[in-house]
């Protein structure tokens, strides 16, 4: 069986990537990342697709939540409760540098998140908003890759 494709039939697709760099506070900073991505995803021209944020570096992560203060309070506490700042790890133990909580930490959320967009719009629930969570223990200068895969 032969078939034709004609040029409205072929969808044009497109991979494109930026960096957007945030100073963090670290300690367990919250940051609404949302408006960036939706800022960058307005640039790109594609209409439907998936984006993946990926923050380098080993003490963050990016994950989704409800954005409010009092759940900012209690994701801080929920951490502190698990992997506990304030104790040693060993880690700290072999480089000196008293982080090994923040390495815990961003292993359990994991360094990036894939969100579908559709009509330019992030597929995203009401209340739910992408953040950065910087576990570190000293302020940082990071980069988060966004790379968009769509047309």
């Amino acid at each position: 069986m032969h078939t034709a494709f004609f040029k409205e039939d072929l969808k044009v697709m497109g991979v494109i990537s930026s960096v957007v760099k945030i100073k963090t506070k670290g300690r367990t900073e919250v940051i609404n990342i949302t408006e960036k991505v939706n800022e960058e995803l307005s640039k790109t021209g594609l209409d439907k697709g998936v984006v993946t944020i990926f923050v380098k570096g080993s003490t963050a992560a990016i994950t989704t939540i409800e954005y409010e203060s009092a759940l900012v309070t209690d994701i801080k506490g929920l951490f502190e409760k698990l992997i506990p700042s304030n104790i040693s790890y060993a880690h700290d133990d072999t480089w000196g540098d008293a982080n090994g909580y923040s390495h815990l930490r961003a292993s359990m959320l994991g360094p990036s998140l894939t969100v579908p967009f559709e009509k330019k719009t992030l597929f995203l629930g009401t209340w739910q908003q992408i953040v950065l969570l910087d576990f570190d223990n000293r302020p940082r200068d990071r980069q988060i890759m966004l790379q968009f895969i769509g047309e």
